[in-house]
């Protein structure tokens, strides 16, 4: 049988801290229904001062590795764009703190970098270098947010979401199947973050050039797998924005019922967003053994890509 990477194990953490869309707009200048009707967000959350991304890297990888019965990894990575400093990366240090001794290495593909590692942990599976992966997403934007911009403050937060995958063969649930990446680096002044600097993006551009793509490397994605887009039965997009979620479902000719979102209380946070809402997909319901998911992500760069799974029994810890 064909070698794969199977979806073995998943957990997710988030700060405890809310902030409300009347804190954020107070200072932007808008009100709550502004913020709703042009993100879908109601509430995000926020770390504490001293609170980091290894710190959220650790809680979410400790849940996922509890999730899937395993004290023990090959490889562990950290797709974040919110590294703790430049060197070291902050993977080896999240390894450490899980008491594993793994090769551990951060990947930034900013908002794609949760898709962008499956693919990366897959590779290293089928390839046999390692039989087993903890692959974190996690993501402290709020320290790179202007909370005075209209733009971005509304809708990026913190946060940190983990799967471990397990070497498998193709036709068990929770193999991971084909994959679509891309990136167009010519659109790097749309949406960026320099050092020391804060977030800053040309909404419209990012706005059609995350449906359009999103959407067409998930048909990719789809094709490429053996299946057509009506066999989907729920649609793990990165929680960027309601409205461009809403789209790309319409692109592909989905109903909005079958996107699985927990942006409404957890934001856009970035690498941590796709399976932060696997757990609530799970936790409610909304994600049951054997359906086809289709996981597809834009992010800086531009970068974008996607795959698909059917997804397996997982037990979860929810995310309060």
């Amino acid at each position: 049988m064909t070698r794969a990477a199977v979806l073995s194990g998943l957990g997710a953490w988030a700060p405890p801290h809310e902030v409300s869309n009347d804190e954020i707009a107070a200072l932007i200048g808008r009100d709550d229904e502004w913020i709703r009707a042009r993100t879908g967000i109601a509430s995000r959350r926020r770390v504490a001062p001293g609170v980091s991304t290894g710190t959220l890297a650790v809680g979410a990888g400790r849940r996922a590795l509890r999730s899937a019965e395993v004290s023990t990894v090959d490889h562990v990575i950290l797709a974040t764009t919110t590294p703790e400093r430049i060197m070291p990366a902050t993977a080896p240090a999240v390894a450490s703190a899980l008491g594993l001794s793994a090769p551990a290495f951060d990947l930034n593909a900013a908002c794609s970098g949760f898709v962008y590692g499956l693919a990366v942990a897959s590779s290293l599976i089928i390839a046999g270098t390692a039989e087993s992966v903890l692959l974190i997403g996690a993501d402290t934007l709020s320290s790179i947010t202007d909370p005075t911009d209209p733009m971005t403050a509304p809708l990026l937060a913190d946060g940190a979401g983990a799967v471990v995958l397990r070497a498998g063969h193709a036709e068990e649930l929770g193999a991971l199947h084909a994959f679509d990446l891309h990136s167009e680096g010519e659109h790097v002044e749309s949406l960026k973050a320099e050092h020391g600097g804060r977030v800053v993006m040309q909404g419209r551009q990012v706005f059609m050039a995350a449906v359009r793509n999103m959407a067409a490397s998930a048909v990719a994605a789809v094709e490429t797998a053996g299946f057509a887009l009506p066999d989907l039965d729920r649609v793990i997009g990165h929680q960027a924005n309601i409205r461009i979620l809403h789209a790309v479902a319409d692109q592909l000719g989905l109903t909005p019922d079958r996107l699985v979102t927990n942006l409404v209380r957890f934001g856009n946070t970035s690498a941590a967003s796709i399976p932060l809402a696997m757990v609530d997909g799970v936790s409610t319901s909304q994600l049951n053994p054997g359906e086809l998911a289709l996981v597809t992500a834009f992010g800086a760069g531009f970068t974008w890509g996607a795959t698909t799974l059917r997804w397996p029994a997982l037990v979860v810890e929810k995310v309060d």
